[in-house]
């Protein structure tokens, strides 16, 4: 299986270069789920042409990168935020599934009409959570790793967005998609945890073409 992945920017500026980059840990990950990770550039002319090239089956938001319209972003990349927002375009028509971690969820959020607000003690750090609901995929978390400062509220998640876990200040740290094939996770798959069975389930799951469960 082919699923594409989305990469961070940074600037290199002893090279004057700006990098796609990706960690190494990501396809450490998805090998051994079974899928080939098939990585985004973020200056392409024409995203949604690119994707359709590719012939992947669905489409993973990687962390990293502040979105450039928050109020005192930092290491923020506008080529990026356009290449997720077609890309999503795209995804959204064909109902393609959407895995966003960390700032993916963030992205997924603003593409779909939500907002983010500034969080104290979410980063560099390992923190408890509170499953929401019925959707067994996520009622054996109990705690994750944490690396953002932005975040979102329930007050500014988007209306298609289920809340599916909190943090104990209340902050949204899980969502599905009211009916598209859509997960969102504000902690990282790709990076040490105890949650390490649990997310290749939930990646597993998603990837497999099932409709996610109704609220």
């Amino acid at each position: 299986m082919r699923i594409a992945i989305t990469q961070r920017v940074e600037t290199i500026a002893g090279h004057g270069e700006r990098r796609d980059c990706l960690d190494q840990r990501w396809a450490v990950l998805l090998e051994g789920l079974g899928i080939d990770p098939v990585p985004v550039p973020n200056r392409l002319l024409d995203p949604e042409a690119w994707l359709l090239r590719q012939g992947v089956e669905g489409l993973i938001l990687s962390g990293g990168n502040d979105l450039a319209h928050l109020p005192a972003a930092s290491n923020t990349a506008p080529e990026r935020d356009a290449t997720e927002t077609a890309l999503l375009s795209l995804a959204r028509s064909r109902r393609l599934p959407v895995l966003g971690v960390c700032r993916g969820l963030q992205m997924l959020n603003h593409f779909l009409g939500g907002s983010l607000v500034p969080l104290g003690g979410h980063a560099g750090c390992m923190h408890p959570v509170v499953p929401l609901g019925v959707d067994e995929r996520f009622e054996q978390y109990t705690e994750v790793n944490s690396f953002h400062n932005w975040g979102i509220v329930p007050n500014t998640l988007a209306p298609s967005l289920l809340a599916r876990v909190q943090a104990a200040d209340g902050s949204v740290e899980a969502v599905t998609h009211e009916h598209l094939p859509w997960v969102g996770i504000m902690w990282h798959p790709e990076r040490p945890s105890n949650n390490t069975d649990l997310d290749s389930r939930l990646i597993r799951y998603l990837f497999s073409f099932k409709d996610l469960p109704c609220a």
